[in-house]
């Protein structure tokens, strides 16, 4: 459902991301992981249609970003790491805008904001302006617009952050539910105990280069550390070159 071929971008004569290949099936709860500058931003916007890379292909959904945008916006939805509504709307006016959008009719569209208002327990403040939303809820409206069209494809930035615990107990067990239909998750986080709680593979990546790509079972038998957490791992492959352990060469496909 994404795919990466060979992938490059630079900005100048800087390279954010450097020949990556990645591929990520349908149904898989994919995270991706990486430092600061190590080119995750400019990955997912790459995968969203915002940005063009340089060279290589990037396919949502079998669909050539380059070549059919419409096509591959029609079947992804994207959450971004910073919430940003109209503020002048009322919840209820945003999602029937983002249903617009996506060609929904208004019968459409009423049923599936009614759904996602349950899925996210938005009823209680739909009616407000978002100006007077909290970063929690506006994050919690975000992820139901994405929802709207059922997307085959959910592409995630920070997805718990001002999340409070009952939210992103919501939100995992939905993620768990989409993935089990068929959809596919990719997030980019810095939560790892999110990533070892729910991801059924992982891509680390440093600048703008996967230096692993599968399970974490995987990683931690490459690495020979069985009883190691995520962060102990991550922090030794992203740390100074002179203390990296070195791994096996990353197929085009994954693990």
């Amino acid at each position: 459902m994404i795919e990466l071929e060979q992938v490059t971008k630079r900005y100048g004569r800087k390279v954010a991301v450097d020949g990556m290949n990645l591929a990520v099936q349908p149904g898989e709860l994919f995270a991706f992981l990486g430092p600061n500058g190590a080119g995750k931003t400019t990955t997912i916007k790459m995968l969203v249609g915002l940005l063009r890379p340089n060279s290589g292909r990037v396919r949502v959904g079998g669909f050539d970003l380059a070549t059919h945008s419409r096509q591959a916006c029609q079947v992804l939805g994207y959450v971004p790491d910073e919430p940003t509504l109209y503020e002048k709307l009322t919840g209820r006016e945003f999602l029937q805008f983002i249903a617009s959008m996506y060609g929904l009719d208004d019968r459409q569209s009423r049923t599936r904001i009614e759904q996602q208002c349950a899925q996210f327990e938005l009823h209680e403040f739909l009616d407000e302006l978002a100006e007077n939303y909290s970063h929690g809820m506006k994050q919690r409206l975000v992820f139901a617009a994405a929802m709207l069209h059922e997307p085959r494809v959910l592409i995630i930035d920070e997805p718990m952050v001002g999340l409070d615990p009952r939210s992103s107990r919501l939100l995992k067990d939905l993620l768990r539910e989409r993935a089990s239909a068929g959809v596919t998750i990719f997030m980019s986080t810095h939560t790892l105990a999110l990533v070892e709680e729910i991801a059924t593979r992982l891509a680390i990546v440093d600048h703008g280069r996967v230096r692993f790509c599968g399970t974490l079972e995987a990683l931690r038998g490459d690495l020979a550390r069985h009883d190691s957490s995520l962060e102990s791992i991550f922090l030794s492959l992203t740390g100074d070159a002179s203390t990296e352990p070195s791994l096996p060469a990353v197929p085009a496909e994954g693990r």
